[in-house]
């Protein structure tokens, strides 16, 4: 038994001795990567190299697309990797993996399977087989090469034979074909020698006739390039003419279709902030005065600035709530500076979907309008995503940050709207005070989400 083992052992050392003095074929190159690629779903991640991890889940074919030369180095450079795929290999076919280890590879299989087999088993003599292999294929390609060469230069035979007969044919047609022409050409000299004379006659009417026409020619010309110059002058003015009006068309549509939205939005929440303060003020229904029509400050009036005045701490959610709780609030979220407060550990995708979840619910509870913004750069293909109920979902595009798109969305508020953003980003928040928004803190909103 010892003798057995020191035996494997002293042949697989001089396996691993073994080195390619040359590249691997391609057509073994392809074999092997096969091999890797179907013994690579056996595989944990763990067990796999670094540099391949990234093809785990990838289908067998998309591995060999994808993953070939990575595969091939790894099966090359990473002597633990190879032994792994060599162990599936030889569960997979061990009649194949037991005549390789005999040193006996089966006479009639293919020469290219016994040499990537070899490549991955590394049996003594591995090298020669590899060897042996890129021959037989070259030879085989050389064989192949030859013959369709032959059948080439057979072809190549058979059409010149074609146009040799067809040129010969073609050759006697075209003598007959002159000796008509010569005698059709004898007999036009004949008539043009006769016609001659005649067209001598008139040349010299032809002459004053043309001079004549040459200047009613002249004239007209002068005519028609006036009339054409005119023509091109009032096409471009009415070209001018008719771009202009559309433009003017176009913009009046695009302006009053914004301002009537803005116009109508703010109307809305002017009345519904109105019906509110007489609801939080119990007023009772009174007729017009003339004294109503004074100019003054009235009591209780509050802005979205005057609710932080109530004696609150600063990132309580309860500030949120009264913010909420205004007529036709907006509130709008900087995504992920607040799922990387919150929980900046989870992967994208689920701090993606826990925020949106719970947004859905605030949402559901205040009543208010929730925009969740999400900065596109930060994903590596487009997020398949379904909005969940009452929160609107926006990715930035391409060279356009998540912060650039919340100045755009409270740029797009009408004046007096309340807006309130989301992020603990200062520039953000700076900027969006500055046009009339409310910023908040996202610890402030992660408590209140949290509180359900």
């Amino acid at each position: 038994m010892v003798e057995s083992t020191g035996e494997e052992a002293a042949d697989a050392e001089q396996a691993a001795a073994e080195v390619l003095d040359r590249p691997l074929p391609e057509g073994v190159r392809r074999r092997v990567v096969q091999i890797v690629s179907d013994g690579f779903g056996g595989l944990t991640v763990g067990e796999l190299p670094p540099q391949l991890r990234q093809y785990a889940r990838f289908t067998p074919t998309r591995r060999v697309k994808f993953a070939g030369n990575a595969m091939a180095a790894a099966v090359e450079s990473e002597p633990l990797f190879r032994q792994r795929i060599a162990e599936r290999f030889r569960e997979a076919q061990p009649e194949l993996a037991g005549a390789l280890d005999a040193g006996a590879p089966p006479p009639a299989a293919d020469p290219l399977d016994v040499a990537a087999a070899a490549y991955v088993l590394r049996p003594v003599g591995w090298v020669k087989l590899v060897a042996a292999a890129g021959e037989e294929a070259q030879r085989a390609d050389a064989e192949r090469a030859d013959e369709e060469t032959r059948a080439e230069l057979q072809s190549l035979r058979d059409r010149l034979a074609e146009a040799q007969a067809l040129t010969k044919t073609e050759t006697e047609r075209l003598r007959a074909e002159l000796d008509t022409a010569k005698r059709e050409t004898d007999a036009v000299h004949r008539k043009l020698r006769a016609a001659l004379s005649d067209v001598k006659r008139g040349e010299a009417a032809v002459r004053k006739a043309q001079a004549e026409a040459e200047a009613a020619r002249a004239e007209g010309q002068a005519a028609v390039s006036a009339a054409e110059s005119e023509t091109r002058r009032l096409k471009a003015r009415l070209g001018e003419a008719e771009a202009t009006l559309e433009a003017s068309r176009r913009a009046a549509r695009e302006g009053r279709s914004v301002e009537d939205m803005r116009v109508r939005l703010l109307l809305d929440t002017v009345l519904e902030a109105a019906q509110g303060l007489r609801r939080e003020l119990a007023l009772p229904p009174v007729s017009a005065r003339p004294a109503d029509s004074v100019d003054a400050v009235e009591p209780g009036r509050m802005t979205p600035k005057d609710i932080a005045a109530r004696a609150l701490h600063e990132h309580d959610p309860a500030i949120l709530d009264q913010l909420l709780a205004l007529p036709q609030a907006h509130l709008v979220v900087d995504g992920y500076n607040v799922t990387k407060t919150g929980y900046p550990t989870m992967p994208l995708e689920k701090q993606r979907l826990r925020l949106l979840g719970s947004l859905s619910q605030l949402a559901a509870q205040t009543g208010a309008e929730v925009t969740c913004v999400f900065d596109g750069a930060e994903l590596a293909a487009p997020v398949l995503l379904a909005p969940p109920r009452g929160v609107r979902v926006l990715f930035s595009k391409a060279g356009v940050t998540a912060d650039e798109l919340i100045r755009q969305l409270v740029r797009a508020e009408p004046p007096g709207r309340p807006v309130i953003v989301v992020s603990t980003d200062r520039e953000v928040a700076d900027g969006i005070a500055k046009a009339g928004a409310r910023p908040v803190a996202s610890v402030m909103l992660l408590k209140r989400l949290s509180r359900g």
